[in-house]
C-alpha cells in the first residue's frame, strides 16, 4: 500500500503546466515553480491530518468518479466551490490557509492571489490524482488513512531550502516538532543570536541497566569552539564543493516505455553527429483574449489559424476530409490505449479551442505502424482513438476512428525511430 504521493502527483504538475500557469497568471516560470515545491508537500501534509478524512475520502472518491478536477490547468478558476470545501477540510478553517499563502507568496515571489490560484492548482492535482488512486485500486477508508501516514515520514524533508512551515504551526504535520525557542519582547537583533536553545538531556546506560543523566557543563572550552567550530564548518564545505566538481554526471533511463506521436525533427552539427532540435514554445492567443501555451507550428497553432481564415468557411466536408492535423505531445503507454499524463496539456488546451469555436465539430483519428499483426493493429488504433474522445468529452468531437496500419508507410523491418512517423493521433474538422 505504501506509495510516494509526491511522485504521483509530480506527474500533473510538469513544465508544460508550469509554464501555461504562469502566462495565465502573469508570473516568472521560476515563481511559479518554488510557490509548486513549497504548497504540494504542505498540501499532502494537510490531506494527511485532516480530522475530516472520512468526509474527505467520500469527497475524494466522488471527485474521482465525475472526473471533475481531470484537467489540472483549469482548476486555476474552475471548481472553485469544490476546492474551497476540500481546502476547509485539510485546513480546518481559513487562518492556516492564509498564513500558508502569505509565506509561500513571500517565499516564491508571487502575489498573494496567484498564490492562492496555485494553491487551488496543486490541491486540485492533489485531489484528481488520490482520487482516482483510490478508486483504481479499491482503497477503503482505513487503508486510505494509512496510506496518508505513510507520506509524514518523508514529505518534511521535500520542503525547499530556505521555506519552513514551523513558524505557521504547521511542523508537526510532517511527523516533527519544531522546537520553540521564546525570545523575550523587545529584544535587541544582535542579543537573538546568544539566547540559548534547550537541549535534550543526554542519557548514558549503566552496566546494570539503569540510566542516569549526564550534566554538560557549557562554560568550560566555550572560547575554543567559538573559533574552532567556525573552522570545521568551513573545511566541511570546501570538501563538499570539491566533491561536487569531481562528480561525473550520470543518465537515468525510464521505467516507462511508451508509444510516442510527438514526431521530432533531428539535424546534425558539425560533427556529423545527429542531434535533436529544442522546440521553441509559443503563447497562443484566443479570439477572447485567453491564451495558452503551445508549442510553435505545433496543433493548437495550426488548428486556431486555420479556424480563423477564410479557407476553413469556405470549406466543404469533401475538402476538409484529407486535412487532418496531428497531435504532437500526446502519448500512450506502449501497446495500450492508456494515455500518459504529460498528455493532459495538449487535450486541456484542445478543450479551450474548442470552446472558443463552439461551431467547430471534430473527429478523432489515430494510427499504427505497420509493425505487428494487422487486426491487433486495428483494434489498438480504434482504442485509441476513443480514449481521446473520451477525453476530451465534449458534444464536439463527433467521431473517433482508428485506422490501424492502413495509411502506414514505412516498412514494419524499419527502425522504431523509422516507423514514428506512423504512429500517430490526429483530428479533423467535419461539417
Amino acid at each position: 500500500m505504501s506509495i510516494n504521493l509526491i511522485d504521483l502527483i509530480k506527474s500533473q504538475l510538469g513544465s508544460n503546466v508550469v509554464s501555461q500557469t504562469a502566462t495565465q497568471l502573469g508570473e516568472s516560470e521560476s515563481g511559479i515553480s518554488k510557490a509548486i515545491s513549497a504548497l504540494l508537500p504542505a498540501v499532502i501534509g494537510g490531506f494527511a491530518n485532516s480530522h475530516a478524512q472520512s468526509d474527505l475520502f467520500t469527497t475524494l472518491k466522488e471527485v474521482a468518479s465525475s472526473g471533475t478536477l481531470s484537467g489540472v490547468v483549469g482548476n486555476l478558476g474552475e471548481n472553485d466551490t469544490l476546492i474551497s470545501k476540500i481546502l476547509n477540510m485539510i485546513f480546518g478553517g481559513g487562518d492556516k490557509q492564509a498564513a500558508l499563502t502569505s509565506s509561500v507568496s513571500n517565499f516564491a515571489g508571487i502575489s498573494n492571489e496567484s498564490t492562492n490560484s496555485v494553491l487551488n492548482l496543486v490541491t486540485g492535482a492533489t485531489a484528481g490524482s488520490l482520487g482516482k488512486y483510490i478508486n483504481d485500486n479499491n482503497v477503503d477508508i482505513s487503508s486510505f488513512g494509512n496510506l496518508l501516514n505513510d507520506q509524514k515520514g518523508f514529505l518534511y524533508s521535500l520542503l525547499p531550502a530556505g521555506f519552513s512551515l514551523g513558524s505557521l504551526g504547521l511542523g508537526n504535520w510532517f511527523g516533527t516538532d519544531e522546537e520553540k525557542i521564546n525570545i523575550p519582547p523587545n529584544t535587541p537583533a544582535n542579543e537573538v543570536q546568544d539566547i540559548p536553545v534547550p537541549e535534550t538531556p543526554k542519557i548514558d546506560v549503566t552496566r546494570s541497566g539503569t540510566t542516569h543523566e549526564i550534566v554538560s557543563d557549557n562554560h568550560s572550552g566555550g572560547s575554543i569552539w567559538k573559533w574552532l567550530l567556525p573552522l570545521l564548518l568551513l573545511l566541511l564545505l570546501g570538501w563538499f564543493l570539491w566533491k561536487q566538481c569531481d562528480k561525473k554526471v550520470e543518465t537515468t533511463v525510464p521505467a516507462t516505455t511508451v508509444d510516442s506521436t510527438v514526431v521530432e525533427t533531428d539535424s546534425t552539427n558539425a560533427a556529423g553527429d545527429t542531434v535533436g532540435v529544442v522546440r521553441e514554445t509559443m503563447v497562443v492567443t484566443l479570439p477572447s483574449g485567453k491564451t495558452l501555451q503551445a508549442y510553435k507550428g505545433g496543433i493548437e497553432d495550426q488548428i486556431v489559424n486555420f479556424l480563423k481564415s477564410d479557407d476553413y468557411k469556405n470549406s466543404t466536408e469533401a475538402q476538409l476530409k484529407d486535412k487532418w492535423f496531428n497531435f504532437d505531445n500526446l502519448n500512450f503507454e506502449f501497446g495500450k490505449a492508456v494515455l500518459t499524463p504529460e498528455s493532459q496539456v495538449q487535450l486541456d488546451n484542445l478543450k479551450l479551442i474548442l470552446a472558443e469555436f463552439p461551431d467547430a465539430k471534430i473527429k478523432i483519428g489515430a494510427y499504427t505502424d505497420k509493425k505487428g499483426d494487422a487486426n491487433t493493429n486495428l483494434k489498438l488504433s480504434g482504442d485509441r482513438a476513443n480514449t481521446v474522445k473520451s477525453a476530451l468529452n465534449s458534444s464536439q468531437v463527433t467521431e473517433a476512428e482508428g485506422y490501424g496500419s492502413k495509411f502506414a508507410k514505412v516498412p514494419a523491418e524499419a527502425s522504431d525511430k523509422e516507423r514514428e512517423s506512423d504512429r500517430k493521433t490526429a483530428v479533423r474538422f467535419v461539417k
